[in-house]
């Protein structure tokens, strides 16, 4: 495999693209080639298969979806309370408003997996150490509530966040900034 770090981001980066556009049935390696503009054969000399490339993917999404240590000291500097909760909902929902691509090709991956055990062995792994973080962050900045608050926060935002990015429409007259709101309500009390 060439090993040029820079040229292997590249790729990878344009395998988001591809998978949010077209899906896990569009992702090939002369798709990634085209999207990145290089010469045809490129990603097959970076990547030894299609797994490959879907496990690469989901680990740079990973990357490119966690906030800069800045923007999270900055984001905790008011005392803990339920409004800092809210405004850390508030925050994920922009960052993957922003990172919208990355989301849902991290949701293709995901549908992915449930064909692919390596992928899911992968993902697995990375979304149940992202909460595992998640978890420790919240307790360890005081933030109100426990591992449960965290879990049930994460699965509420998490299904908010494929409905506000796939089917935009549903919440009909409630934005995605009130559901925020109500969740976090429910979750820790208004």
């Amino acid at each position: 495999m060439v090993r040029n770090p820079e040229r292997r981001t590249a790729l990878v980066d344009a395998a988001i693209e591809v998978l949010a556009r077209e899906g896990a049935r569009g992702l090939t390696f002369r798709a990634v080639d085209t999207e990145a503009e290089v010469p045809p054969g490129t990603a097959s000399n970076y990547f030894t298969s299609r797994d490959d490339l879907f496990t690469q993917a989901g680990r740079r999404i990973h990357v490119k979806m966690t906030p800069d240590p800045a923007e999270v000291s900055e984001a905790m500097r008011p005392a803990p309370s339920r409004e800092l909760v809210a405004s850390l909902m508030h925050w994920l929902l922009r960052r993957i408003v922003k990172e919208r691509t990355g989301y849902l090709a991290m949701l293709e991956l995901r549908l992915e997996a449930t064909r692919r055990p390596e992928l899911r062995e992968a993902l697995t792994e990375a979304a149940r150490a992202e909460l595992e973080a998640n978890i420790a962050f919240h307790l360890e900045a005081g933030l109100p509530g426990d591992a449960d608050t965290v879990r049930l926060l994460y699965f509420a935002m998490t299904g908010l966040l494929v409905d506000h990015l796939t089917l935009p429409d549903m919440l009909g007259e409630d934005s995605a900034e009130r559901m925020v709101e109500m969740v976090v309500d429910r979750v820790l009390g208004g």
